[in-house]
């Protein structure tokens, strides 16, 4: 069987839209720069600029890796669940996703979406990766509308509580936030 020989940009793609995720999540669409991911990709800022001609190319491209890796999570989840039922399928999703988001980079590059979805290239593909979770989640959840729409709801509110820090607050408030929301360590 002939081996298929990848080429550079091949090669590099993958380590550069890693690089991207982490650095994105850190710093935002607006505080991240091209160099900032090649820095960090160990390759040049031109060799970057060669792969992804924006930087809203490469911003879509670490958010679409986010999304693959958020539903893998889920889907991990889902192969897990002890129980079958709908119910017990997105119970065991939303601890996978949990557990995914407790590094928070994924969370960050998703909040940091969101903060400039305005512009069309992202908000693009922020509503293709909802839809590809909540997609997934309804398929493979088997689960009412109603149960899907609480498992996203619930998942944005695990945004928030993580991103805030509101664990970490004692006052009552916060207490109702958390309550009954998985956290792991």
């Amino acid at each position: 069987m002939p081996r298929t020989t990848l080429s550079t940009a091949d090669l590099r793609k993958p380590v550069v839209t890693a690089a991207a995720v982490r650095e994105f999540a850190r710093g935002g669409y607006h505080g991240t720069t091209i160099a900032d991911v090649a820095r960090a990709a160990k390759i040049s800022p031109a060799y970057v600029a060669k792969l992804f001609p924006t930087k809203e190319r490469l911003f879509v491209t670490a958010l679409e890796r986010c999304f693959d890796q958020v539903v893998e999570a889920l889907a991990a989840g889902a192969d897990d669940a002890d129980d079958p039922s709908p119910d017990g399928v997105l119970f065991a999703m939303g601890g996978a996703y949990a557990h995914l988001i407790a590094d928070r980079t994924l969370l960050m590059l998703q909040v940091h979406a969101q903060s400039v979805a305005e512009l069309p290239e992202i908000g693009e593909a922020l509503r293709a990766g909802l839809r590809q979770v909540v997609e997934f989640a309804k398929i493979r959840s088997r689960a009412s509308d109603e149960a899907v729409q609480r498992f996203v709801a619930y998942g944005q509110l695990c945004h928030l509580i993580v991103t805030a820090q509101i664990v970490e607050t004692p006052e009552t408030w916060a207490r109702l936030l958390t309550e009954g929301i998985r956290h792991p360590d």
